[in-house]
């Protein structure tokens, strides 16, 4: 005979995984929305002050012959 004791806590348990494993994905598709995530929005800014410091040197360059 199963104790309903024990088969009450594994439920628990699995309503607690499942309950973790939604918070996970909610915070994943936050930070890696493609348009307008926090993450997407650091690494374009990180990619555009790159890119313009290329240009800006490659401008250097050009003027000083």
């Amino acid at each position: 005979m199963v104790n309903s004791k024990n088969r009450k806590k594994k439920g628990q348990s699995t309503l607690e995984y499942i309950i973790l494993v939604t918070g996970v994905i909610a915070i994943l598709i936050v930070f890696l929305s493609p348009t307008n995530g926090i993450f997407t929005t650091a690494f374009n800014t990180t990619l555009q002050q790159g890119t313009n410091g290329m240009d800006d040197m490659a401008n250097r360059l050009r003027n000083s012959r």
